[in-house]
Parts: C-alpha cells; sequence; structure tokens
C-alpha cells in the first residue's frame, strides 16, 4: 500500500462518523466526536443552527484522510533523507 496512514486516518475518521451516528444521543460518544472531528470545531462558525449530519461526517473523513497523507509524505520524506 502506498499510503498506509491515508487509509488508516480515513478508516479512524469513517469509524468516528458512524459512532457518532449511531450513538449521538448518548453524551460520551457525543462529547468524542466533537473533540476529534476538526470540521465539528468550525462547522457553526460556517453554517445555521441546523448542522447536516452528512456533510458533517464527509468533512470529518475527508480532514482524517488529509491529516494521514500529511503524516505519509512526512514520512515519505525523512526515509529518504536517511
Amino acid at each position: 500500500m502506498r499510503y498506509p496512514i491515508t487509509a488508516l486516518c480515513a478508516a479512524i475518521g469513517a469509524a468516528l462518523s458512524l459512532v457518532h451516528y449511531f450513538g449521538h444521543e448518548i453524551e460520551p460518544i457525543y462529547i468524542l466526536f466533537y473533540c476529534l472531528s476538526v470540521p465539528a470545531w468550525f462547522y457553526p462558525i460556517w453554517g445555521t443552527n441546523n448542522v447536516n449530519p452528512v456533510i458533517l461526517y464527509t468533512l470529518t473523513i475527508l480532514s482524517w484522510a488529509v491529516i494521514g497523507y500529511v503524516v505519509d509524505r512526512f514520512t515519505v520524506r525523512r526515509r529518504s533523507r536517511y
């Protein structure tokens, strides 16, 4: 696999979104999602009080994938240096 950390982080984002979708009425899961989802921090700034969960979950998965991609790029650059 060319970008293993990207895939792992995207899977974490997907699992986080899936767990929140099925357990959003449980307060610890609700807090966990809003602590680990970067778009959830900024979503109220752009939108209204009505949060579209599909957009929020998609942005969560994409943000985790971008974080993984950045980690993959830094590890490739570091390995090529040594």
